[in-house]
């Protein structure tokens, strides 16, 4: 089954979004947020972290190119699909804006869904890409995480980040003690098992409801396991 990706659709014309929306609906690898304007679609991307946003460049508040500045400066930083009028200038322009593709209507819907989803393969290699971790949102690039409802930001170590990192890409499949301790800190003789379990047990205090109760970061025979 392939993964949920939440996708913004940011266009002024509710019909056109609607349509926008009802094209992807069927692919159950999305979840749809809409948003009529720039600053709508600010505000929600800051508060739910999507995977790419869908942004029409005719917008009430102000012109596309500029929302995509905008965004940018306000550290959004998925994937932006522009989408406008077909003509290399707008297309140049939304670039230069941020966007990280430009796609002129009318298109194909077929088209634009292949383009979303090789922006979101390249993204999610990123170190830019966010994690979402139950509650809480895992910035790794940043070493931070951030809990969207309270606005609470808690920085993590290197080393607990690289862990977070590592235990992510494995899946939700166990990662033995050994490997993780050769993929975090390497070759060194003088770092055991027990370092990676005073970590993991400070990690927990940050990342858990009850760390006493762990339901993200579980410990199984032989090693580790993230719930994604």
């Amino acid at each position: 089954m392939r993964p949920v990706h939440q996708i913004l659709i940011v266009d002024a014309d509710a019909t056109q979004r609607r349509a926008l929306a009802q094209s992807l609906a069927p692919y159950h690898e999305f979840a749809l947020a809409e948003a009529g304007s720039a600053h709508e679609a600010l505000a929600l991307a800051q508060r739910s972290f999507p995977d790419a946003i869908l942004l029409d460049m005719a917008l009430p508040d102000m012109d596309g190119r500029e929302a995509c500045r905008m965004f940018r400066r306000e550290r959004v930083l998925c994937p932006i699909v522009a989408l406008g009028p077909s003509g290399d200038s707008e297309t140049i322009l939304a670039l230069d804006a941020g966007a990280n593709d430009y796609v002129a209507r009318p298109f194909r819907s077929n088209v634009l869904l292949a383009r979303l989803r090789a922006h979101l393969r390249q993204h999610q290699q990123s170190e830019s890409a966010p994690i979402m971790l139950d509650h809480l949102v895992f910035q790794r690039g940043a070493k931070l995480l951030i809990d969207p409802r309270s606005g609470r930001k808690i920085r993590l170590t290197e080393k607990e980040a690289a862990i977070i990192r590592y235990l992510h890409r494995a899946g939700g499949n166990l990662v033995r003690r050994e490997t993780l301790l050769a993929e975090v800190w390497g070759y060194n003789a003088a770092v055991s098992t027990h370092t990676i379990e005073t970590h993991v047990y400070r990690l927990r205090r940050k990342i858990e409801r009850d760390p006493a109760r762990a339901e993200l970061l579980l410990t199984e025979i032989g090693g580790y396991r993230l719930v994604c």
